[in-house]
């Protein structure tokens, strides 16, 4: 059986970087989310890792444990305190963020 995977791009209040973003697990890109829509994806059970991408602007790359059946689910946004904000145009690697939340 095969666990599942969801992506959120969702933000409270405005939000300038409004574009799809890619979806990498493990490295390789299996889809993209739109603003306000989720993704959603099958996994193997097991150690995975995501990150979600726009162009040169990107998120960290988080690790999770995919249980077998199991969703796990993740929120990004592209919204960022002023300060990181700004320092994204400098470190791209600031300018997406990724959080994991409750399935």
């Amino acid at each position: 059986m095969a666990a599942t995977l969801t992506v959120t791009h969702k933000s409270i209040g405005a939000e300038v970087r409004r574009g799809a973003y890619d979806v990498l697990v493990d490295g390789r890109r299996v889809g993209a989310v739109e603003m306000n829509q989720t993704f959603e994806t099958s996994l193997e059970p097991g150690p995975h890792t995501l990150q979600v991408r726009e162009g040169r602007k990107a998120s960290g790359v988080e690790a999770f444990e995919a249980a077998d059946g199991a969703t796990v689910a993740f929120r990004c946004t592209g919204k960022r305190f002023l300060p990181l904000f700004l320092a994204s145009f400098v470190a791209p690697r600031l300018a997406l963020v990724l959080r994991r939340v409750q399935a």
